[in-house]
């Protein structure tokens, strides 16, 4: 109990020093206007595709299709698990196209309604130099034509697909961290926390990407960075805490991990492959740039999934 208890402790610093370090680097430690950076998010992309793929939603499938549930499931031999991954796909479709919408139509809006204010009036003394070189002071303060603050050039929907991506991630950590807070042996735990970690590494890379390409305010951004790396460690914290009574094979558990993995296979493998792999990889101005940069690109996506579904062997 102790020995394990010890494995556990040191487990939680080494994966949220992990988590910190992977999220951290590409927010502070690259350009995002560069080729460099252009290839991590390719890098990332892969990643996440790969880990809900072939970590989350094999956990799901055996989850939901354990004996442990019962012989005779309510959904019988119907593939429950891919339905409700299709489903949160769907879902988070439907919220991007939702929301993007919805902040569209307001700046729209908005910018109607500053268009007399910007353009002209009554005032005669006003001169075009006032519309097309607005002072200082009012970028930032208004929100209409031609007097936006620099935070409005950033695209609303990669703002909100960041924090769908930081969402689906972890709900996967939370149970990343119940399998390990509840391991009874060493010889379980040792490869689980080595895995974890570069697990961690490797998710926490592909989030920092998307959050440094939102442009978040520092606060926000800090925010979203101490959510993702203190997930897991929290969850290993709370479940040692509770392992004597909780037991991970019991119906309701395998229930609750199962479509709560399924969910996140669903949100990570559509965010993945739709807004993260597609226009770094399909998009026309991509495909008409260098075949040097495409083909890197390419490479930098497949080897982002090619190391992310190594780590399945060992967790």
């Amino acid at each position: 109990m102790y020995h394990t208890l010890n494995y556990k402790i040191g487990a939680v610093f080494s994966i949220f020093l992990a988590g910190v370090f992977g999220v951290c680097l590409p927010i502070f430690g690259l350009k995002s206007d560069s080729k460099f950076f252009l290839f991590v998010k390719a890098f990332a992309a892969g990643v996440i595709l790969a880990t809900g793929f072939v970590h989350i939603l094999p956990d799901a499938i055996d989850s939901l299709t354990s004996p442990c549930i019962g012989e005779n499931p309510p959904w019988g031999d119907f593939p429950v698990t891919e339905l409700v991954a299709m489903a949160a796909a769907i879902l988070t479709m439907l919220t991007e196209s939702f929301a993007s919408g919805y902040l569209n139509r307001s700046r729209l809006e908005n910018e109607a309604k500053a268009l007399p204010v910007s353009i002209g009036g009554d005032n005669e003394e006003q001169s075009d130099d006032t519309v097309s070189a607005p002072t200082h002071a009012s970028i930032g303060h208004s929100h209409g034509f031609l007097l936006i603050s620099q935070d409005d050039h950033v695209d609303p929907r990669k703002r909100i697909l960041t924090q769908i991506l930081e969402l689906g991630i972890v709900v996967h950590s939370v149970i990343i961290g119940i399998s390990l807070g509840v391991s009874p042996s060493v010889s379980a735990i040792k490869p689980l926390v080595a895995a974890i970690t570069f697990h961690q590494l490797f998710e926490g890379f592909g989030l920092g990407s998307c959050i440094s390409e939102a442009k978040f305010k520092a606060s926000k951004t800090w925010v979203m960075v101490g959510f993702f790396s203190l997930t897991t460690p929290l969850g290993i914290l709370i479940w040692i805490c509770v392992s004597r009574n909780y037991d991970e094979n019991s119906p309701v558990s395998l229930l609750v991990s199962g479509f709560l993995n399924a969910a996140s296979a669903g949100i990570l493998i559509y965010m993945a492959l739709v807004d993260l792999a597609s226009p770094l990889l399909l998009h026309h101005e991509r495909q008409t740039t260098t075949f040097t940069i495409q083909l890197l690109s390419s490479v930098s996506f497949i080897s982002g999934s090619a190391l992310m579904s190594l780590l399945a062997i060992w967790a």
